[in-house]
């Protein structure tokens, strides 16, 4: 996410960071760079220039030129002037004053709307709420059979009719049954088009007349870029939109969408997809997001991450055994598999300050190699060998191999860094022990 304008922003702030003073020249063409980077990252023209505008004006006063770390106080200034064009503040869920509260996800055919719709009811189940899934997506073949097996997946209940059934009445249905099951939220997946046309209009219009939602969120693709801002002002001015959900972030390096969409609609983005998982989606943080652009990591969204995969209790048996350095194969398998549900290597390594440049020089897939190539090694192993991997000789090295598609090489390497670790983890005292459970 945001790689390409990462890399280029940053070398900007490199060099003007090298400066012990900062003239009105040096700002000029550092922000003449910054212009060219946001350009390239398919960010909105109009959004550009005002973006660039304010931060040239308040980087020129006399309180940041004279400053002692003049640089540090405009990467400052453009930190927050980044933040206010990603919307400022997270935007909540608007629930009704009387439940249940109706949410109607909307977007075009292939933005994801009907996993979205899945990834939303279990993040609001996750939220203390009961979610009940509407299928009322009666255009797409297939997309009423894809609702309710997201929803026997999830354990989530769904609400679905024959495809015969108007949408409209669907939805008022749908409302009788949620208030039978006590349900909090009615996410309603709806009917999608290749293309923007009067016929869907027409029809979401009459399903948010017989739905009255708090919530009306358009689903859309980040990666389409600058038609993604097109299509959420034409679904706006038509149906009206409470909020965004940008799906696909995860394989968008330009992040244009992103970060004009909101200045550009008026519309707040309230979700982020990450990934295929159903658990790859998070609320929006403007300024989270903002930090990642410029590098500077964001350990608030590694922490909910951890907090959600990792348990506490075994965390802190785990801390122990590090400090004993009786810390052994199987309890590293446990963890690399707990690290795994966070994200990719890539992904997490950005999300620490001062790392995000490791993760662009990681080539495509590698963590997952990796990390598939260790499990294997591991799962190769009698239970006798990971517990005490010393035993490990010749021969047991080439069974090990020949069970994983490895070389005995391979198991060399891993056998060795691990009794590394665990000299250093001897080491260690108990403050600097145990970084997954400092993480909670």
């Amino acid at each position: 996410m945001f790689e390409l304008l990462s890399e280029k922003i940053g070398d900007v702030f490199k060099k003007l960071s090298g400066k012990g003073k900062l003239s009105e020249k040096d700002v000029d063409e550092a922000l003449r760079q910054v212009r060219l980077a946001l350009l390239e990252a398919d960010v909105n023209l109009k959004v550009v220039k005002e973006f660039t505008s304010k931060v040239r004006e308040r980087s020129l006063t006399s309180q940041v030129l004279q400053s002692l770390t003049p640089a540090q106080q405009v990467i400052k200034i453009v930190h927050e002037e980044l933040i206010a064009i990603l919307g400022g503040k997270q935007s909540w869920l608007v629930p009704a004053g009387h439940p249940p509260s109706r949410l109607m996800l909307v977007g075009l055919q292939g933005s994801g709307k009907t996993t979205t719709a899945a990834k939303l009811a279990l993040h609001l189940r996750r939220s203390g709420q009961q979610p009940l899934l509407v299928a009322a997506d009666t255009r797409r073949p297939a997309a009423i059979e894809q609702v309710i097996i997201l929803g026997k997946q999830l354990d989530i209940p769904v609400y679905a009719e024959d495809q015969k059934v108007a949408p409209a009445t669907i939805c008022t249905q749908a409302v009788q049954r949620a208030k039978e099951l006590a349900a909090s939220w009615l996410v309603v997946d709806t009917q999608g088009r290749l293309h923007i046309d009067e016929a869907m209009m027409e029809e979401l219009v009459e399903v948010k007349k017989a739905l009255q939602p708090s919530e009306v969120l358009l689903v859309v693709d980040a990666m389409t870029g600058q038609e993604a801002v097109r299509v959420a002002e034409e679904f706006n001015s038509r149906v009206g939109l409470t909020g965004l959900i940008l799906t696909k972030m995860d394989g968008d390096a330009r992040g244009g969408a992103a970060l004009s969409i909101k200045s550009v609609t008026g519309v707040p983005i309230k979700f982020i997809g990450t990934g295929e998982k159903v658990d790859a989606f998070e609320p929006f943080y403007p300024d989270r997001l903002a930090s990642r652009i410029l590098g500077m990591g964001d350990m608030l969204t590694l922490i909910e991450r951890a907090e959600k995969v990792l348990d506490e209790q075994r965390a802190k048996e785990i801390e122990k055994k590090m400090r004993t350095a009786t810390f052994n194969l199987e309890d590293f398998l446990e963890q690399l598999q707990q690290v795994k549900k966070m994200g990719s290597l890539s992904q997490l390594i950005e999300m620490i300050p001062g790392l995000s440049s490791l993760s662009r020089r990681l080539p495509e897939g590698t963590d997952e190699k990796q990390l598939k190539k260790v499990e294997a090694i591991i799962y190769s192993m009698t239970k006798e060998e990971r517990q005490h991997p010393e035993i490990i000789d010749g021969s047991r090295r080439r069974r090990i191999a020949r069970g994983s598609g490895t070389a005995p090489q391979d198991i060399n390497r891993l056998v060795n860094q691990f009794r590394q670790a665990q000299k250093l983890m001897k080491q260690l005292d108990s403050g600097k022990a145990g970084i997954l459970s400092k993480l909670k």
